[in-house]
């Protein structure tokens, strides 16, 4: 069962908002595409905390219908540098080498357990569709932001819900981004009136919120916009 990106004007969305640049692209999507959009921002205890404020300011600019904000204690697992104070994010990875390899920003299951929420938020509003950023050309190589992982997670949803076996919701699942290259996401962003200054996108940032420059998130960024010939609107360490 294939990715749908069928959409009807004024259909209802949840779209997971992380107040990066990749959900807030996807997020601008939907909106352009006429969706209600519903957000689900996951504060999960994460190393940059500053994100959240992103999705804040994101969830304002869109105007979307409802903006909730979860509380979920990952770190209580542990297990990835953005959520464990005895692991570092990495640093200075040659961008040639991004990807071959799970990096240990990789938070445990994380993509399954933000969309079984955005699933249950779904539910709930009636809404037929879920939106995420997830890319699987230009990223991180994280096993839950690839085709094949949605494909499973859709035919599990439809199978695990009222709504699916009633066939009350047709639900779907939206990755607009998906084989996007970082410059290509930027691209799409800027023809939907994105502010990119708004997001955040920096897993190790300074104490006063500015972004390393360093780090594979601020690293692919950095490529992104310098391939489109556009300026970073974000300040850098």
């Amino acid at each position: 069962m294939r990715i749908s990106e069928v959409f009807m004007p004024g259909d209802r969305a949840i779209v997971l908002l992380s107040g990066g640049l990749d959900s807030t692209t996807a997020a601008a999507w939907g909106k352009a595409n006429q969706y209600e959009l519903f957000a689900l921002t996951i504060d999960y205890h994460q190393r940059h905390r500053c994100e959240l404020d992103a999705a804040r300011r994101v969830g304002e600019f869109l105007q979307v219908s409802r903006h909730v904000f979860l509380n979920v204690n990952l770190a209580a697992f542990g297990g990835s540098s953005l959520t464990a104070d005895d692991l570092e994010v990495r640093h200075d990875v040659p961008l040639e080498v991004i990807g071959r390899e799970i990096p240990n920003t990789y938070v445990p299951a994380r993509n399954t357990v933000f969309l079984s929420l955005a699933l249950a938020f779904a539910e709930t509003v009636s809404a037929e569709h879920i939106i995420l950023g997830i890319n699987a050309a230009d990223y991180s190589g994280y096993p839950d932001c690839r085709p094949e992982y949605l494909d499973a997670f859709t035919n599990m949803a439809r199978l695990a819900t009222k709504a699916g076996v009633e066939g009350t919701l047709q639900l779907r699942f939206h990755a607009p981004l998906m084989t996007l290259s970082k410059r290509e996401i930027i691209e799409l962003g800027l023809s939907l009136g994105v502010d990119f200054s708004l997001t955040h996108t920096c897993y190790s940032p300074t104490a006063d919120g500015k972004s390393c420059g360093r780090c594979e998130s601020c690293l692919l960024r950095l490529k992104g916009f310098q391939e489109a010939d556009i300026a970073d609107p974000l300040e850098y360490a």
